[in-house]
């Protein structure tokens, strides 16, 4: 016999109707939060690790630069070893450069801009001065483009650490491990307590 609507939510199956019907609304809603919340976990998951890998570069990036502004005090100023780190460094930027669209996926815009701004300000000394490595020394009466440079590099290096620690917040990571890599007191500089017996000289038979 046909089933009529009116005698169903009125009769014995009306509590069955009323469960259907409000299981299928919980399991609609637990839907909509479940892919919410995943997708709140998947941006998270971006946005740390795209600050990682950014923070990771720009901190490498810093604490070669420092380093290679210890080195101009040592010995010739622009001699092969600031050289060799002064192109590490643009290599450091390379890879940012590469991967900035990965910006995109930290959601504090003030944070983005400072970053990017920063990038730009310290990749202009930073080609001036490799450009300018081969060029001949200039007149005394004339201004060195590289020691410019410099002065522009070093000033900017300075606001470097306040943006790595906002980086390292959104990372959750420390990136001062990198940043005084060239530090003075670094252990790596230290020399070793023993000779390494492997790299001992061969004694002569008795």
């Amino acid at each position: 016999m046909p089933l009529n609507l009116r005698d169903l939510a009125g009769g014995v199956h009306a509590e069955t109707l009323a469960a259907v019907t409000l299981g299928a609304v919980v399991a609609t809603v637990s839907g909509v939060v479940a892919n919410m919340w995943e997708g709140r976990v998947r941006q998270a998951q971006r946005e740390r690790s795209a600050a990682l890998l950014v923070g990771e570069a720009i901190s490498t990036m810093y604490a070669i630069l420092e380093g290679a502004l210890r080195s101009m005090t040592v010995g010739e100023r622009f001699g092969p070893v600031t050289r060799r780190m002064l192109l590490s460094a643009r290599r450091e930027i390379d890879i940012y450069e590469r991967n900035r669209e990965l910006l995109l996926d930290m959601r504090d815009a003030k944070l983005r801009v400072d970053l990017h701004s920063l990038m730009v300000r310290i990749s202009m000394p930073l080609d001036g001065i490799i450009a300018a490595l081969d060029d001949p020394a200039p007149k005394p009466d004339q201004p060195d483009a590289r020691e410019r440079g410099v002065a522009f590099l070093a000033e900017t290096l300075t606001k470097f650490p306040a943006l790595l620690t906002r980086l390292a917040r959104v990372a959750g990571r420390d990136f001062e491990r990198y940043t005084d890599i060239f530090a003075p007191n670094n252990d790596i500089f230290a020399p070793p307590a023993a000779p390494i017996a492997s790299y001992a000289p061969p004694q002569p038979p008795p």
